[in-house]
């Protein structure tokens, strides 16, 4: 809500929302919004913006299409991949003191220890905080386009729930609108990574197991939301008295 000189505010429109666009400023007015209907506003202007970025994404990619064709190169163009993208990603979340090798070690440390997280025994309020987390993360991705969160297992096992998840509290990291839910090694690496160097979430899930499984295990999933919500409740990009 916009306020006037004189202390009165203008109501929010469609039409001011539409002229934004800028995901993070989006962002921040729905953490910000009050009312049910303002926040179904700001949340269809960010479906929309999501949409209008794919689609001129798409219309670039078709334009470069036609120019190669026109100066007779032959290129193979599909949806585009990301398998480059997570190594991008890794160096820069890397610790300066750490190695490849000590990199690697923690994740083969790490793969060896979560199976044991998994498979622990929920505490007596376990159903509670469990349900909490699971409409902090369908309120937090509902304007994604492919992501419908109903579950810690199924509903993640193309990986796009994790990037949108990211996406929200990291929106210039990376275009969410590229990915692709057939390439989900790729949106985990993605996500994991992303996650890892912003936000400082250890990479309790592995993406070469995860595409192995039918369905990831609800209890991987479920841990690995709490460490990458604890970690953005430490950075103070999530404000909250209880924690999951």
């Amino acid at each position: 809500m916009e306020s006037k000189p004189g202390g009165e505010s203008e109501p929010l429109t469609s039409e001011k929302l539409a002229s934004i666009e800028d995901e993070e400023v989006l962002n921040k007015m729905l953490d910000g919004a009050a009312g049910f209907e303002e926040r179904r506003m700001i949340r269809a202007a960010l479906r929309d913006l999501l949409k209008k970025k794919r689609d001129k994404r798409e219309q670039d990619r078709g334009v470069r299409q036609q120019e190669l064709k026109k100066s007779g190169t032959t290129v193979s163009v599909g949806r585009a991949s990301m398998n480059q993208q997570p190594s991008a990603h890794k160096p820069a979340g890397q610790p300066a003191s750490s190695t490849p090798g000590n990199k690697t070690a923690v994740r083969e440390s790490s793969a060896a220890a979560f199976p044991q997280k998994c498979t622990s025994s929920e505490a007596p309020n376990a159903k509670n905080v469990k349900q909490m987390l699971l409409d902090w993360c369908r309120a937090k991705t509902e304007p994604y386009e492919g992501v419908d969160i109903q579950n810690f297992s199924s509903s993640w096992k193309d990986g796009i729930a994790f990037c949108a998840l990211v996406h929200r509290f990291f929106p210039d990291a990376f275009e969410y609108s590229i990915l692709n839910p057939n390439k989900p090694r790729d949106n985990f690496q993605l996500a994991f990574s992303t996650a890892e160097r912003l936000a400082g979430c250890p990479p309790l899930l592995d993406a070469d197991d995860l595409v192995r499984m039918r369905e990831p295990d609800w209890k991987c999933v479920y841990t690995y939301i709490q460490e990458f919500y604890r970690c953005l409740v430490e950075k103070g990009l999530v404000k909250t008295k209880k924690r999951p």
